[in-house]
């Protein structure tokens, strides 16, 4: 007995001691984590087309591929139109302007000739370039591979097919870069350039090539190191909301649960040193919608630790000693643990792949806490659990107890929550026609979608980022009318670059004279342009066919695991609400659409899909046990009334941490917050008095076709 006692007790010490040790270093590499452009700034170069009035096409191409170079830097990154003819790229995590420079090249004119000096294509009709390695017969060779598009494919095809046994040289600003032989007919619209003495040499080739092949010849105009978007200040306040949300979670899950809520903490606390040394370890650059990912993995983290404490109560309930409830609960609650996060991790990967920019942040964010919080919930806390109990903490009253609990009849007023959903979606759409009618737009687009206003203001001095926060944005917002501006400071000098809506040239004009009235700047030294948004046609078109395929991709998950379509459809139907009903707020309360918008929606998607997932398993274990006098109806009543203490206790551990995030936060982590708030809200209503509603209407209806069939 002693021996056993010293084990676990030793187990605890190794565990707490492991906590320190991941938290130290944590806590220290902290600093070293690759922070966004919204958190800790980065380069901003700004390129000119050396044409001076291009076409919206060109620009337009020109800014989509760009995006697609820089994402090699980092996901986060954004390029955006500056009045006609600049573009604006914004890399974030990084402090070197020249280095990116050196690296990314500089746009200009790239033309494929051949051997007579005739044009066969222009760089823009090249679509990909990637150097790398292959094996050829056991020797490895240094190649660069090219894609042409269908316009380039023929051309390409034509000179070659001529030209067999001569070279092609490939001339990027005047300059021969390659002349490859051809040694054959390529008319497949790909080809293979060979020769390189290394891997350095073929990538800076396929590097040239790239940057080489946009609609527009460009010119540096300028680059800049700038700060943070939303300043230091929101990295402080959200740092310290976050470590009170998290003690709050901490407390409140010792107080509910007792020694599995003690459990639980410990594994929480390694999470969380966990994940920052992970984010570390794999060079994720972490963002505002990052940070959302985080959140919703704790809470997914949460989630699984109280699915198995109800189920440990409920063993101890029929009779089982606690040793035996503890195994039997972490069995019976391991199904709806995996279902639920495999399922948010399979939209994670699907978001990952398909996706760009934030949400390509997100799912990486989401899908590191996922696995993490999963292993933690099954592992840590198991191992964390038998350690307390074999430490001496085994007495029943540590544990709690539940016995079965008498079915509320959720399913007796399913009319009525479905028309009180049905009112808030037919609202939502009100709204937007409302709006559409007033602004021609049927949301609040912010300018991350609907471009704005960059100006930059010379100060008189260095001002520091607090005073930019609390001095300069409240002259800025009362001349726009509203919140979301955003402030960067440009690295060893007095400017400041202002982000806000569009300006009209009397708001422009009101604004000069305020700063120079204000703060003494010289109206000379004030510049300002119209910029596009951050977030384009294409990234929203990404998103758009991300979030699709990762809803499709679940749905055949659900349908798999459970083996009924209904149990799919409900699930996606109830995700197609809380998106729908959270929009309606957005609509209604004319909330700005921001590149948290996109964050937040897939917050909630993933916090949706998970709640459901809990409630579908209860009812397919209790399909399986139904006695003879149940009707499914009784069943889904349970299984209802089973999970239901378990939905509050989760939702409420979520909502804090995004509630005190609201409380203490800047305006623009209130503006992430409160939507968050109003989507978990709405996620915990649905799981609860929706998805197990739609399951039985859709159940019923189907057996009824089957019958009527026979």
């Amino acid at each position: 007995m002693k021996n056993k006692k010293g084990k676990s007790l030793l187990g605890l010490a190794l565990l707490i001691a492991a906590i320190g040790l991941f938290g130290y270093f944590g806590y220290s590499t902290m600093s070293a984590i690759k922070l966004g452009l919204d958190l800790a700034g980065g380069v901003s170069i700004t390129y000119q087309a050396k044409e001076a009035n291009p076409s919206a096409e060109d620009m337009s191409d020109t800014i989509y591929k760009l995006r697609l170079r820089v994402e090699n830097y980092s996901s986060e990154a954004e390029v955006y139109q500056e009045g006609v003819n600049r573009i604006n790229v914004d890399i974030p995590g990084v402090s070197d302007a020249n280095a990116i420079l050196q690296d990314l090249g500089q746009p200009g004119s790239l033309v494929f000739m051949d051997s007579e000096g005739n044009q066969i294509l222009e760089g823009r009709q090249v679509t990909s370039a990637k150097g790398g390695i292959i094996d050829q017969n056991g020797v490895k060779e240094y190649v660069v591979q090219l894609a042409f598009d269908e316009e380039g494919t023929k051309a390409f095809a034509d000179a070659t097919t001529n030209g067999v046994g001569k070279p092609i040289y490939i001339i990027y600003d005047g300059r021969i870069i390659s002349y490859p032989m051809v040694r054959e007919p390529i008319t497949g619209g790909q080809c293979r350039i060979d020769g390189m003495a290394d891997l350095k040499e073929a990538e800076e080739l396929a590097s040239n090539i790239r940057i080489g092949s946009l609609s527009l010849e460009l010119e540096e105009l300028r680059s800049n190191v700038v700060g943070a978007k939303l300043g230091q200040e929101a990295i402080s306040t959200s740092l310290k909301a976050g470590a009170i949300g998290f003690a709050i979670v901490v407390v409140f899950m010792i107080a509910v649960y007792l020694i599995p809520g003690v459990a639980a903490s410990l594994a929480l606390c390694l999470y969380v040193g966990l994940i920052l040394v992970l984010l570390k370890a794999f060079e994720i650059t972490l963002t505002l919608p990052g940070v959302a990912g985080i959140v919703l993995s704790i809470g997914m983290a949460v989630d699984a630790n109280v699915i198995i404490f109800t189920r440990i109560k409920e063993e101890i309930g029929v009779g089982k000693t606690v040793k035996s409830a503890i195994k039997t609960g972490f069995a019976k609650a391991l199904s709806a643990i995996i279902d639920g996060n495999v399922t948010t991790l399979i939209a994670a990967a699907v978001l990952f792949w398909r996706g760009s920019g934030t949400v390509k942040g997100f799912a990486s964010t989401l899908a590191l806490g996922i696995v993490l919080s999963m292993v933690t919930a099954l592992f840590i806390t198991k191992f964390a659990l038998n350690c307390l109990y074999g430490a001496g903490f085994e007495d029943v009253k540590f544990y709690g107890v539940r016995k079965d609990i008498a079915a509320r009849p959720f399913l007796k007023s399913r009319k009525a929550f479905f028309g009180v959903s049905l009112l808030l979606i037919v609202a939502g759409f009100a709204a937007m026609g409302v709006n559409r009618a007033s602004t021609g737009a049927i949301l609040n687009y912010g300018m991350e979608f609907r471009g704005g206003t960059s100006t930059n203001v010379t100060f008189n001095e260095d001002l520091s980022l607090e005073r930019i926060s609390s001095e300069v944005v409240p002259v800025v917002e009362q001349i726009t009318g509203e919140a979301g501006t955003q402030t960067q400071k440009v690295a060893g000098t007095n400017e400041v670059i202002i982000k806000t809506r569009t300006l009209n040239m009397e708001e422009r004009e009101a604004l000069d004279t305020a700063l120079a009235d204000k703060f003494g700047v010289d109206p000379e030294l004030i510049t300002a342009d119209s910029i596009s948004g951050a977030i384009s046609a294409e990234m929203k078109r990404d998103a758009i066919v991300a979030v699709t395929i990762a809803t499709i991709c679940m749905l055949i998950y659900i349908w798999f695991r459970f083996s009924n379509i209904t149990f799919a459809a409900s699930a996606v139907l109830a995700l197609v609400h809380d998106v729908l009903v959270v929009l309606t707020f957005y609509a209604a309360l004319k909330w700005s659409i921001s590149s948290t918008f996109i964050a937040c929606m897939l917050t909630i998607v993933g916090y949706s899909i998970n709640a459901t997932i809990v409630i579908f398993d209860r009812i397919r274990e209790n399909m399986k046990l139904k006695k003879y006098n149940q009707t499914i109806e009784d069943v889904v009543n349970l299984s209802i009334t089973q999970t239901f203490t378990r939905s509050i206790n989760t939702s409420l551990t979520t909502f804090i941490m995004v509630f005190v995030l609201f409380v203490m936060g800047v305006s623009s982590i209130r503006e992430f917050a409160l939507p968050m708030m109003v989507g978990i809200v709405c996620g915990t209503y649905s799981s609860v008095f929706l998805t197990g509603a739609m399951w039985y209407v859709f159940s019923q209806k189907k057996e009824k076709k089957n019958t009527d069939g026979v």
